[in-house]
């Protein structure tokens, strides 16, 4: 089973979106559950092409408009969760230009 980290931009990221969408208390453990199918499905999300984000993958959780930017490394089995997006905002990775 891969093993997944946050970077601590990604922790900075979530926090703030805490803190600007007045989000529950219990977000980080939302967030925690959210990303558990990754360990045993690294490769679940959708692979972003093109843009600052080429090469990431990205999935959705705990709310549909929130986007969970990833890499999985094979090699070291790993998962390194990268950023967290409001994905309504025309700035989010994944947003069609």
């Amino acid at each position: 089973m891969a093993r997944v980290l946050v970077a601590p931009q990604a922790v900075g990221d979530l926090e703030r979106l805490m803190r600007t969408h007045s989000l529950p208390p219990d977000t980080k453990d939302r967030v925690r559950r959210s990303l558990q199918p990754l360990t045993r499905f690294p490769l679940l999300g959708t692979e972003i092409e093109g843009g600052r984000w080429s090469g990431y993958r990205c999935v959705l959780g705990p709310w549909r408009w929130l986007i969970v930017l990833y890499r999985f490394d094979a090699e070291s089995d790993t998962i390194m969760v990268a950023s967290f997006e409001d994905g309504r905002s025309s700035a989010a990775a994944a947003s069609s230009r």
